[in-house]
């Protein structure tokens, strides 16, 4: 069943749209504006990212990494993550199980 999710406004220069859901999976749009960030955090979920556009500079458990459009990770349940956009973009993040913080 399709549904529609509304765009929220998590930090500034940042939207996310959740695109799908599942208890056993979430799928979200993450869109950046250059400079914006997404504040260091962890979470219980196992998430993999897909850098759709743009480029990333991401701090996982403390090791950084540099990325670009067609590149993607995972990131382990549990890790501190976070990230600062170089050049606007779009990530698309995939998390199992579910959050449901953002429904």
């Amino acid at each position: 069943m399709l549904k529609t999710f509304p765009v929220t406004h998590p930090d500034p220069g940042v939207t996310r749209q959740v695109l799908a859901d599942a208890p056993e999976l979430m799928v979200v749009s993450v869109r950046f504006e250059a400079g914006a960030s997404g504040a260091l955090h962890d979470h219980p979920h196992v998430q993999s990212t897909y850098v759709k556009s743009g480029r990333f500079r991401f701090s996982v458990s403390g090791e950084e990494i540099e990325v670009g459009p067609g590149d993607g990770f995972v990131i382990p349940s549990g890790a501190r993550h976070g990230c600062v956009c170089l050049e606007a973009g779009e990530l698309i993040d995939s998390f199992t199980p579910r959050r449901d913080d953002f429904l």
